[in-house]
């Protein structure tokens, strides 16, 4: 069965040249031309990625990525002719996995779209129950079955940041640096954005810390950085 994606774009032309290339690449695709119909495809319909213009009229491309993170855990890719960094951050703080200027090449679109999605699939697929359990003190991670829970409490994680946890919980004594962290969680090559890593860690930290501001499991390796902390 084919991976469905959907595209949320108001610029018809380019929503729909976007949609023929990943049509041509085998997978279904609904199209959204605006924020009221994004609405009402993020309520009713299933799909498995979501590509997010940002300034669209309406219903903007962050109040979407908010009802999308309310109850899915997608990968989202926001594409925007916006270019500050104080906006890919909030889009990637609000919870997207991803972020393309415009323009772009559509061969870089389908080689994200193509990474996001098994990265995915491989978590969704996944058998619930059994395998290692990895620990840090009260909280375990399930790697099987997707799930988080610090004090007995489930946490809820999006893809990215459960396998950024991983990695850390994995190599307890390994310092990996930001470079080593975008590569083998986003599965590319590093090209100095550091807003993708830090934005994830950030938001990672304030679900799984008691205080965000003085970490104790994700601690910062000064002009190196991020290991797991020591165990309490």
């Amino acid at each position: 069965m084919a991976c469905v994606v959907l595209i949320i774009e108001d610029d018809r032309e380019l929503n729909d040249l976007i949609a023929r290339s990943l049509r041509n690449e085998g997978y279904d695709v609904i199209q959204a031309y605006g924020g009221l119909s994004a609405d009402s495809y993020i309520n009713t319909a299933k799909f498995d990625l979501a590509i997010l213009d940002l300034m669209m009229p309406s219903i903007n491309g962050l109040e979407l990525l908010r009802r999308i993170r309310l109850h899915s855990k997608i990968p989202v890719l926001i594409i925007s002719a916006k270019t500050e960094d104080s906006d890919i951050v909030l889009g990637l703080g609000l919870g997207a996995d991803d972020y393309l200027t415009k323009p772009f090449r559509l061969t870089e679109l389908k080689a994200r779209v193509q990474a996001h999605l098994r990265r995915y699939l491989d978590y969704r697929d996944v058998r619930s129950g059994g395998g290692q359990t990895l620990s840090f003190g009260n909280l375990q991670l399930k790697p099987d079955s997707f799930e988080c829970f610090l004090n007995g409490t489930p946490v809820d994680l999006t893809a990215k940041e459960f396998e950024i946890l991983k990695l850390l919980m994995t190599y307890p004594k390994k310092v990996f640096t930001k470079a080593q962290l975008f590569e083998q969680v986003w599965g590319e090559q590093y090209l100095a954005d550091e807003n993708t890593v830090m934005v994830h860690i950030r938001r990672l930290r304030k679900k799984i810390e008691k205080d965000p501001s003085r970490p104790v499991i994700i601690q910062t390796v000064w002009g190196i950085g991020y290991r797991l902390g020591e165990q309490p």
